[in-house]
């Protein structure tokens, strides 16, 4: 995969505001610059010459870090492009939402939410991402293997908004079912041009989750 030269995408979502809680030191600062700069080095790498060709030298030299310095925020390359901070923000929408709320209307929320953010805030890296989810087996491969940290984020969240016990196994299947339904969706809308609406086609996979496939006898 190729493509002309263009500037690099943003590579994480815009920082948090004051409301969201107290602002990072410059120590936290100075490593979250560093792994932007490592994130849109190699989205721009990606760009111009394609995955295979983007090495870890080459993405080291173009964030101007050493390559011991990737490694150190990224043990694989295929884990740059996976990282987009998104876990953290769907367990802080199911916290934030109303207790009295149905849970199927809470998880909805939440999930929209996040979805919509990464859309609309960083659109390019988004297709580019999934793009690569669908077309190198290496990042397809890690994306599986990096579910259940999704899955274990999402078990925290729905145990202290429920009351379960996040290790419990109605708990865990509940969550893996949900990030299933996400990879799922971005895989479909990747594999499809994404021409349709990323939000519309989350809440058809949500619906099969609350009620079935379709036409399903109940």
């Amino acid at each position: 995969m190729t493509a002309a030269r263009t500037p690099a995408p943003r590579a994480t979502p815009p920082a948090a505001s004051p409301a969201d809680g107290p602002r990072p030191g410059l120590r936290e600062r100075k490593k979250i610059k560093t792994r932007e700069a490592i994130r849109a080095a190699t989205y721009a790498l990606v760009e111009e010459q394609g995955y295979d060709a983007t090495t870890i030298d080459r993405i080291a030299e173009r964030a101007e870090v050493s390559p011991s310095t990737v490694f150190r925020y990224f043990p694989t390359k295929e884990d740059i492009v996976l990282t987009d901070g998104y876990d953290a923000r769907i367990a802080e929408e199911i916290r934030r939402r109303p207790a009295v709320e149905p849970w199927h209307d809470t998880v909805r929320h939440a999930l929209r939410r996040a979805a919509r953010l990464g859309v609309e805030e960083d659109p390019r890296t988004t297709r580019l991402r999934t793009r690569l989810m669908v077309q190198v087996p290496a990042v397809r491969s890690r994306m599986t293997r990096s579910m259940s940290g999704t899955g274990r984020a999402l078990c925290r969240a729905i145990g202290e908004r429920t009351g379960h016990d996040p290790d419990g196994l109605e708990v865990r299947v509940h969550a893996m079912a949900l990030v299933g339904a996400l990879v799922e969706t971005s895989l479909y809308w990747a594999e499809h041009g994404h021409r349709d609406d990323f939000t519309v086609l989350l809440d058809r996979a949500l619906d099969v989750l609350e009620h079935g496939l379709p036409g399903e006898n109940r």
